[in-house]
């Protein structure tokens, strides 16, 4: 009896199954990666616009100023704004460089913990930290 001759045998099908397979398989990781990826870049991005806005908040509320801004209300201004975060892993700390009065520096810094999410992998956290400095005006 003859082998068949045309590319679709039984043969060529089971193998072009396990090939699809494996690229799938491949791709998807990749994709899912790449999107992980993004994610990440778009949370640090926003931990870093968070400590900028954290500090000039923070700037413009000095212990001159009518509304002086303490450790918690900087805290709670950045978490009320996390934007696609997740508040239970974000951490925000405040200091003053002497004091809280004008003239004087205040820094923040915000941290993120990111949990890294990609399919048959180890799920790993990063920490996405930023720190903004400024000169306190009021």
């Amino acid at each position: 009896m003859r082998k068949p001759k045309h590319l679709f045998s039984l043969h060529g099908r089971g193998q072009a199954m396990v090939e699809f397979a494996i690229i799938a398989v491949s791709a998807l990781l990749l994709i899912f990666g790449m999107m992980n990826c993004a994610t990440a870049v778009y949370d640090y991005n926003y931990v870093s616009f968070a400590a900028r806005e954290a500090t000039r908040y923070a700037a413009v509320r000095g212990s001159s100023s009518a509304s002086a801004a303490s450790t918690t209300d900087i805290s709670n201004f950045v978490i009320a704004r996390s934007k696609g975060l997740d508040p239970s892993h974000l951490s925000v700390s405040t200091s003053w460089l002497p004091d809280n009065s004008p003239g004087s520096a205040v820094k923040v810094q915000v941290s993120y913990q990111f949990t890294v999410a990609i399919p048959f992998m180890n799920s790993n956290s990063l920490n996405l930290s930023s720190t903004s400095q400024l000169v306190i005006t009021q």
